[in-house]
């Protein structure tokens, strides 16, 4: 009888001690707390470099887009705000929005196309 109390009891403070330790978010979800153990000799090893295991640090070099893909992406901002702009039209029955916004979209892509074959026929023509 005794054992079985001893048992519960500490399979309750099992219980209390994992549920602790445990961190609840706002949002839903928990994630268990752990402590990370890093074993180091606390010398300096040139096998391991300072930065880590991935490779050397990126400093910020990024390659200016094209003209092309600043023509696209304006073209592609600017329908979205058409876009976003016909949805929320509410003087115009659903059916007749839904419409709008598909054929939106076509001519998003037909601007597309036409600004790639421009930006082709200049290209070959300063050739």
């Amino acid at each position: 009888m005794n054992m079985k109390k001893i048992l519960i009891i500490l399979i309750a403070a099992g219980f209390a001690i994992t549920a602790s330790a445990a961190i609840i978010h706002p949002r839903g979800g928990y994630y268990h707390a752990r402590p990370r153990v890093i074993v180091s000799s606390g010398f300096y090893s040139p096998f391991f470099p300072y930065y880590g295991y991935y490779g050397y640090p990126y400093f910020g070099y990024v390659a200016r887009p094209t003209r092309l893909d600043v023509k696209i992406e304006n073209i592609q901002n600017d329908y979205k705000e058409k876009i976003a702009a016909a949805r929320h039209d509410k003087s115009v029955p659903r059916k007749e929005r839904k419409e709008n916004v598909q054929q939106l979209k076509h001519e998003r892509e037909q601007a597309i196309i036409q600004a790639k074959r421009d930006a082709y026929k200049t290209a070959l023509a300063k050739q």
